[in-house]
């Protein structure tokens, strides 16, 4: 049984206008207004004179002083003045009573104050079970907010005691009155009073509004949990605070006083047997009798017990004293570690200072290398050669200064730095200490870490390092501090300054493969439950493993390829078979890793007009490189392709112009290069290349390609070039050399200045390969190209002298 019901107002056409700020008026409520703008004040005014009706609209933007059509909402409520005062300082305070819901349909003036025409929005509602189910929700939902502490905002002159006028809301039976009660009692948003105002369906407002109930009612209930919470625990707090004083109080009767006191003689008794420096001691013993004063469950007290902890348990006078013997430090560093002959050699010299002076006082060891040439390991190995303690702290990802120098006190769960917990933890005060990965320390707002190293690294000053935790100087003379880095042009120039660099060069595939052989191998197998000679790599199987699965400077990938290897023989031993010996050949080696994932580089098969094998160093060893110059009708222009960085690029132009100048040398016409364009493109376009080395080889096979003189194919150069023709010292030759030894090279050229870097590399190498160092591009040519380029006549003003400048012939 479903009626419709109607409350039909009649209203003029035009009303004045006043706009409300962070106000929404509802029918149905009743509001005190308070209104100061001259425009409101008018238009409060006329309806006071007239038949006391005025539309109220709320602002969309509340600091708006003059507020604009555009700046109202379209939906505002038709008040009646039920009264006005006039206050002395000019405002008007009027108590308004909702009448009807009006759209603005337009404005009729702005003048002296808003006057807008209006459209009576009628409030229809169907009674269904819905509806009466929501009515009902919305009821209960607002006594629970009123029990749970809500404070509603009604007028005082309606309904201002909910007990007194609860009925008014409960037995209210238009849904529309109900919502509109409610919305204007409850402190909801402004957007969200004004959505509820324009609303016309019955059956939303309602569903709006049970919404904006449960969200408010679940606030309510959160805030009394918490409230609850906070009481228990500050009366569980009181109530331990008078049981501990009444038995604190009970033992003195008693002559029992342990607890606080026999703490306190605990502390004083690690003071005495800590061997702590004078200095230390005072602060120890004054923080102790600060402890001594405070209530056991004061909580500074854990403060300072944790701090006097720290201090007490610093091995403040232990140190490891074992004798540095030099053969055994010799057989350590052999045992652990294969090759790395100048590395072990500079920490032997290091060593040996020691065992004559008693303590160093000099730079600070630095091994730089590519990832996995055992840089971390060997710190290890030196602890064990010293006889020592080994502490390591790893410094990637670190951008806190705290991390280094610890926390002030002030802070809560502050604790010494990282540099004092390691000696803590190796438990003397001479150990091994790895800081490892140096290279990677950051800074932020927090402070910059790497300064913070500066004092702790630095021998004259680190006898009083600070840390901030401790606030007492604590000596880092006697600890052994090495750093690791992967490379220098991060670390700071004055923490660089502080360090003795120990470059550690990528290993050559002979060392990888007596690596494998003599420590991967014999340590991996056993770890996958297998015994060492049930299992056999042949040294053919080995070499496949490093030729074709790895390109790395260290071993890391390596070890993963002969783990994977071995797995896969586990796997058989799980499962039942009934061999018992393994043997790894190169053809099993392919059956149980796939395909080949790295192919080896190896030189041209015949002698290339064009073309010439440079060498490139990269962070995982050295690699052969081609250069393939082409010719072609143009302009005279230069590309230069295949990914080159800009040192590359200027190494190339450096070649052409070098070229260009002397055309009479090289047998070319005067204005050879007005109609080609010269292509030179570097294969394997996806791999960035940089650097000047490769200015020999660049300029070698532009005039191969120009003279049609081929390159000989088993001859591999390197070097800088400049505009005269110099060629100038590179890096990275050992790295180079090798590459090349690898890809059946039989000639290398290189800058003379390079010839002392020779005792780097390996004698079976040096023996398979002829070594040429040029000083000038003109001896490179004559070793690299298949013939000479025949020079032409040129008039005296053109002419260029066919030999190299004075310091170079």
């Amino acid at each position: 049984m479903n009626d419709f019901i109607s409350q039909p107002v009649k209203l003029p056409d035009k009303l004045p206008l006043v706009p409300l700020r962070d106000v929404v008026m509802f029918p149905g409520t009743s509001l005190p207004i308070v209104s100061g703008r001259s425009k409101s004040k008018s238009a409060l005014d006329q309806a006071w004179a007239t038949n006391r009706l005025v539309v109220f609209v709320t602002q969309k933007n509340s600091r708006l002083e003059d507020p604009k059509a555009t700046d109202l909402y379209q939906v505002g409520t038709v008040c009646l003045l039920k009264r006005m005062i006039k206050n002395p300082e000019g405002e008007y305070t009027v108590s308004a009573e909702g009448l009807t819901r009006v759209f603005i349909k337009s404005y009729a003036q702005a003048e002296p104050y808003l006057e807008v025409e209006i459209e009576e929005i009628p409030e229809l509602y169907e009674k269904t079970e819905e509806m009466e189910a929501l009515v009902r929700n919305v009821k209960e939902q607002f006594k629970r907010f009123v029990e749970l502490g809500g404070n509603p905002l009604l007028d005082p002159g309606s309904l201002s005691s909910w007990a007194a006028n609860w009925p008014i809301i409960t037995q209210n039976e238009d849904p529309n009155l109900l919502v509109n009660s409610i919305t204007q009692a409850i402190d909801f948003k402004t957007i969200d009073k004004q959505q509820l105002l324009e609303m016309v369906s019955v059956i939303e407002k309602l569903q709006r509004i049970s919404d904006l109930l449960a969200k408010e009612v679940k606030i309510l209930e959160i805030q009394q949990n918490l409230s609850f919470k906070t009481n228990e625990r500050v009366s569980k707090m009181t109530r331990e605070a008078i049981l501990r004083e009444q038995m604190r109080s009970i033992e003195e009767e008693l002559g029992e006083g342990e607890g606080q006191n026999g703490e306190i003689k605990e502390f004083e008794t690690k003071i005495k047997n800590s061997g702590m420096p004078k200095e230390v001691r005072t602060k120890a013993v004054k923080e102790l009798a600060s402890l001594a004063k405070m209530s056991p469950y004061n909580p500074e007290a854990s403060y300072k017990r944790n701090y006097l902890e720290w201090l007490t348990d610093l091995p403040w006078s232990i140190k490891d004293n074992a004798p540095i013997d030099m053969k055994r430090s010799a057989e350590i560093l052999d045992e652990d570690h294969y090759g790395l002959n100048k590395v072990k050699e500079r920490i032997l010299e290091y060593l040996a200072v020691h065992k004559l002076s008693g303590k160093v006082r000099g730079s600070i060891l630095c091994f730089v290398g590519p990832p996995g040439t055992g840089k971390t390991s060997i710190g290890k190995s030196i602890a064990r050669a010293l006889g020592r303690k080994f502490g390591k702290v790893s410094l990637g990802g670190i951008r806190d200064e705290a991390e280094i120098r610890g926390h002030r006190r002030t802070y809560v769960g502050s604790m010494p730095g990282r540099i004092v917990q390691g000696i803590k933890s190796a438990g003397t005060m001479n150990p091994v200490f790895m800081l490892d990965e140096i290279d990677k320390i950051g800074n932020d707002y927090r402070g910059d870490p790497s300064a913070a190293l500066l004092e702790a690294l630095d021998p004259e000053q680190n006898n009083a390092f600070s840390d901030h935790y401790l606030e007492v100087p604590f000596d880092l003379s006697n600890v052994m501090f090495i750093t690791t880095a992967n490379m220098l042009d991060t670390i700071p120039p004055a923490l660089r300054d502080r360090l003795e660099i120990i470059r550690y060069a990528g290993y050559t595939q002979n060392e990888k493969f007596n690596i494998a052989k003599q420590f991967i191998l014999p340590k991996l197998i056993p770890t996958h439950g297998l015994k060492v000679k049930n299992v056999k790599f042949t040294d053919e199987s080995i070499m496949a493993v490093i030729q074709n699965y790895t390109r790395e400077a260290g071993v890391r990938s390596l070890e993963r390829e002969l783990s994977s290897v071995i797995r896969k023989i586990a796997r058989k031993v799980a499962e039942g078979s009934k061999l018992k010996t393994f043997e790894v050949t190169p053809e099993e080696v392919t059956k149980l890793l796939g395909p080949a994932k790295f192919l080896p580089q190896l030189k041209e098969i015949e002698d290339t007009v064009g073309a010439s094998t440079g060498l490139a160093w990269t962070e995982v060893g050295g690699e052969i490189m081609f250069i393939e110059v082409t010719l072609m009708p143009g302009k005279g222009q230069l590309i230069l392709t295949g990914q080159l960085g800009d040192v590359m690029k200027e190494s190339g132009t450096a070649a052409m112009s070098y070229v260009r100048t002397h055309w009479e040398k090289l047998g070319l016409p005067e204005k050879f290069f007005q109609k080609i364009d010269v292509h030179v493109h570097v294969p394997e376009g996806a791999v960035p290349k940089d650097g000047p080395s490769a200015g020999v080889a660049l300029t070698t096979a532009i005039i191969s390609a120009l003279t049609k003189i081929s390159v000989k194919k088993d001859v591999a150069m390197t070097g800088e070039i400049t505009l005269r023709g110099r060629v100038l010292e590179i890096g990275g030759l050992k790295e180079k050399v090798l590459a090349a030894h690898r890809a059946g090279v039989k000639t290398i050229i290189a800058p003379f200045n390079n010839e002392k870097d020779l005792e780097d590399i390996p004698d079976y190498v040096q023996k398979d390969l002829e070594f040429v160092f040029v000083k000038h591009i003109d001896e490179a040519l004559k070793i690299s190209l298949n013939g000479t380029p025949t020079p032409k006549s040129a008039p005296k003003s053109m002419r260029i002298p066919l030999t190299p400048p004075p310091a170079f012939a």
